[in-house]
């Protein structure tokens, strides 16, 4: 899966070649495993992970029902500590911006770290195309990035790639980016990040404007915080000489005290560790001390829009952690390029379609790219109710009905692809309110079940080509009942 997510296809058709990639589902079987146990040990030594949650569900939708409020705070406080804040509406305002600031230095590449807004709003297309080339610093995306890839999870972006296709993208690209691969590299553990240290050593010393995102910003001070294992972050937040933050405007959090909670659900619920390795924290610029100019891009792109509505905004508070990738049945064996996202996995499947809107198959289909099993759910650190959400923008999709668009309400149709759909749930509808016709639909059925076909024709097809129609019992439940229960008085009882 190369090249970008434009023009990607319906979740079913694309998750359909990569259900039939043996090597892509051993590698996701053996990462999200390992990681899910990793991480369930971690959650396990709190006694108060319950309370946690729940205080960090409660922050994020105080902050969430008064978010003017508070990123004109954190406009203010940036502002106070010598940044500049500069607010962008969607994608391509974002990538004007950035573009339009880097070039104003001279320079003509970037560094860049922790940047899911970036990958959202497509950055390094922009750059490229005004002569500025990007160089990803975060060891799992400068794999992405060398092997002309695209990430496929929120916390390891080359989870798709075993330790041999890393070496051999180590070995045959790393010289067209930079420094070349060692000789000899090997796929160990070690001598991958050694060789990717080494690669990425110089562009760190060399670079004078660093691009990235952020966990967390601290409205009350205008801090920005990056947590990271690597230490590659560090790199780039304090050694270049312009710093630009592209982040979305629903990563503010009120005040240093809400900041606490969240420092203790990120680690354990993403990476399993009870803190992470590296948290950098920024405020403004300090004379003498990391760049000399700061520059925070507070991107919107669809999340008003999002906001607008009471169910779905829920999934704003994400911290994008990972933990419902990893334990998803359906990501685990699609993987995370299927869902056509920088957000993958069940949190992607809410997310996407609302920050861009039902805007093509793709979009429409996410809602349903889930089991409804919950396990989502029970393992957020946020307490995002990931299924409600799924069945909330499922009927969307066939229904249609009112949204907010770019600020403004309108109604949108039913998805055309479901109107088999909406006419079976209405003839269903129908039945159900009339029990007679119900009875005599079911004693039909019954007597004809040896004529049922195994499979769907038509637009069932789609149906029932993954799943078995269910067979049909000789008598209904009524029927049963009034056979082996009728007359008798009795109110209850079992076979």
């Amino acid at each position: 899966m190369t090249g970008t997510y434009l023009g990607m296809p319906s979740f079913p058709r694309a998750a359909e070649t990569s259900t039939r990639d043996v090597r892509l589902r051993a590698n996701l079987r053996r990462a999200t495993g390992t990681i899910r146990a990793k991480r369930d040990r971690a959650v396990a030594e709190l006694d108060d992970w319950a309370r946690l949650r729940a205080a960090g569900a409660a922050v994020k939708d105080r902050t969430l029902r008064h978010l003017d409020h508070y990123l004109v705070q954190l406009e203010e406080s940036v502002t106070c500590a010598g940044g500049t804040v500069h607010w962008a509406a969607d994608a391509a305002e974002a990538n004007r911006i950035v573009t339009g600031l880097v070039l104003a230095t001279g320079e003509r590449e970037v560094v860049k770290v922790k940047s899911m807004a970036t990958q959202e709003t497509g950055l390094n297309g922009a750059l490229a195309a005004a002569g500025i080339r990007a160089y990803e610093t975060d060891l799992a995306e400068l794999i992405v990035q060398l092997g002309g890839d695209l990430p496929s999870h929120i916390l390891v972006p080359a989870i798709h790639r075993n330790r041999s296709e890393i070496r051999d993208i180590f070995r045959s690209r790393m010289a067209d980016w930079g420094l070349p691969a060692p000789e000899g590299l090997t796929d160990s553990p070690a001598d991958l990040a050694e060789a990717a240290r080494l690669h990425l050593r110089e562009k760190f010393l060399r670079a004078k404007v660093a691009v990235s995102g952020a966990n967390f910003a601290v409205a009350e001070t205008g801090t920005l915080v990056v947590v990271e294992s690597e230490g590659n972050g560090r790199m780039c937040l304090t050694l270049p000489e312009t710093l630009i933050s592209v982040v979305g405007i629903e990563k503010v959090v009120p005040t240093w005290q809400d900041l606490e909670i969240f420092l203790q659900l990120l680690p354990r619920s993403s990476t399993a560790e009870r803190m992470n390795p590296y948290t950098s924290m920024w405020t403004g610029t300090t004379d003498g001390d990391g760049p000399r100019a700061f520059h925070l891009v507070l991107l919107d792109n669809g999340r008003t829009d999002t906001l607008a509505d009471t169910i779905g905004r829920r999934a704003l508070r994400c911290i994008r952690c990972s933990a419902c990738l990893n334990v998803c049945p359906v990501y685990e064996r699609a993987g995370g390029h299927a869902y056509g996202s920088p957000y993958p996995g069940p949190i992607g499947a809410v997310l996407t379609p609302q920050l861009r809107g039902l805007a093509s198959p793709l979009e429409e289909s996410l809602p349903f790219a889930s089991t409804l099993c919950g396990a989502c759910f029970e393992a957020c650190p946020v307490a995002i109710d990931i299924p409600e959400i799924l069945v909330h923008l499922r009927e969307r999709v066939v229904e249609g009905g009112p949204v907010t668009v770019r600020g403004t309400r309108t109604v949108i149709k039913p998805a055309k692809r479901h109107g088999t759909e909406r006419a079976v749930m209405r003839a269903a509808s129908w039945a159900f309110d009339h029990p007679r016709a119900l009875r005599r639909g079911q004693r039909l059925l019954a007597r004809t079940r040896g004529l049922h076909p195994r499979r769907l024709p038509g637009p069932g097809r789609a149906w029932s080509d993954s799943r078995d129609l269910p067979d049909v019992p000789p008598e209904s439940f009524r029927d049963w009942w009034d056979r082996t229960r009728g007359g008798t008085g009795r109110a209850g009882g079992t076979s």
